[in-house]
């Protein structure tokens, strides 16, 4: 770990704090056996509220909304609100209960869809993302809000995997966000173990966040072949033997990856892939003007062609299973752009697209396609940044510090299990609400 400056130090001390610097409050995560939910759950609003304490109650402590006690979470359903004249609802049941959010708190506002939905109901619907993410600007001590929207006639059953993983601990950095969920029926998963028997493809899984996500699939139980390139064979075969899955050295702009992929699959495991997970990637920044022809085709062909041929051709050739969960990793600056990225910034933006492009078509053969946009998130890359920037960085987000490489892996997994084949077609940004971007 490298040593903290001087300046670092007495931004992140009591004395950093006194001079208005913000100190981010030390978030609740997911450890496997303890509770996901620390607290009781307060549930509200139309229709779907019974359903909703119907689906949790299992599971979780419910609380009357009148009680006085804290509670660890706060789920309102306003799906029942489809003119502009029943918008002080929200305010009639959120304001007297804002107070009483404990730390790392939840706070979880259900829609409908608005792109089902036409006139004032539309109208309404998006209304009501100004308000969850207002609500989560407001939020404190690590409590973070989010917006599901729905699929109007959907089965309360198919969020539920939605509503585990925001109200868990795994949801820790993900804050402002907005969900979308089908109709789609879901899987019937173990929670603690929602990936058994599955096979999972991770790239650029040597170091960093790749070897994070490995672990996690792991722990949930998918079997992981863990990809890199070969130089970084030793570190992988670590990964590798850590999460009990094999190693894969390939380079994936290889024209025969996605060959080299299905056939250690099948004769390793003697399956096609259930899952895979685009990590690898490189940065090459430079300003536009100052940037060669290298450097920009480097970045495009790992970051962007290399996934979308390999899940092209996976597709075709049988690799991976038409009924598979994609999952690519995208990135703030795919979103919201940075200086001296357009490489980059390219490519993120791409996954985007990699994402709307074949949702509607993993849809039709049961599975899924989504994205995962990292913000600020504490890596060796960022530890070797500049005092300044790194500390900016740090707290220019609504819960003001860093993430960690396993909030990232923690929704890849959300995205990756058989549970959630109701959510399709999104981009969640792990980046604890920073102020960039949407």
């Amino acid at each position: 770990m490298a040593k903290k400056s001087m300046l670092e130090r007495v931004i992140n001390s009591d004395f950093g704090a006194k001079l208005g610097i913000p100190q981010g409050t030390k978030l609740r995560r997911y450890t496997p056996g303890e509770p996901f939910l620390d607290g009781p759950v307060v549930v509200g609003g139309g229709d779907l509220a019974d359903d909703i304490r119907s689906l949790l109650q299992v599971d979780y402590q419910l609380l009357d909304a009148e009680a006085d006690s804290k509670r660890a979470a706060i789920v309102f359903d306003a799906t029942g609100i489809t003119r502009p004249e029943q918008l002080h609802e929200l305010y009639d049941f959120f304001h007297p209960q804002m107070r009483k959010l404990g730390a790392s708190g939840r706070v979880i506002v259900i829609g409908n869809n608005p792109d089902d939905l036409e006139g004032d109901a539309r109208i309404v619907a998006r209304s009501l993302e100004g308000f969850s993410r207002s609500i989560s600007k407001e939020l404190r001590k690590g409590a973070t809000g989010q917006l599901v929207y729905v699929e109007p006639g959907a089965p309360i059953t198919a969020s539920e995997s939605t509503l585990r993983f925001l109200l868990s601990g795994k949801s820790a950095f993900v804050s402002g966000q907005v969900i979308r969920v089908s109709a789609t029926e879901n899987e019937n998963v173990d929670w603690e173990r929602p990936l058994a028997g599955q096979l999972a493809v991770v790239t650029g899984a040597a170091r960093g966040i790749g070897a994070t996500i490995a672990e996690v699939l792991g722990r949930d139980g998918a079997d992981v072949i863990c990809i890199d390139i070969p130089p970084a064979g030793e570190a992988l075969a670590e990964v590798a033997n850590k999460v009990k899955g094999t190693a894969l050295p390939l380079d994936v702009t290889a024209d025969n990856a996605a060959e080299v992929i299905t056939e250690h699959a099948q004769q390793r495991y003697g399956k096609a892939v259930d899952i895979i997970v685009h990590n690898a990637g490189v940065t090459r920044d430079k300003l536009l003007a100052n940037m060669n022809e290298g450097q920009w085709q480097m970045v495009q062909n790992i970051n962007l062609v290399a996934p979308v041929r390999i899940t092209e051709q996976m597709l075709e050739n049988g690799g991976l299973a038409a009924d598979a969960n994609i999952v690519g990793i995208s990135s703030m600056a795919g979103i919201s752009g940075n200086r001296g990225q357009t490489n980059y910034a390219t490519t993120k933006a791409g996954m985007i697209g990699l994402v709307d492009a074949l949702a509607e078509k993993m849809a039709a053969a049961g599975g899924t396609v989504n994205a995962v946009a990292p913000g600020f998130i504490e890596t060796a890359m960022t530890a070797a940044m500049p005092t300044g920037p790194r500390e900016i960085g740090r707290r220019i987000s609504s819960l003001s510090q860093g993430g960690q490489p396993v909030d990232v892996a923690e929704t890849v997994a959300f995205f990756a299990s058989s549970g959630s084949r109701a959510v399709n077609g999104n981009t969640v940004r792990v980046c604890g609400q920073n102020i960039m971007g949407a």
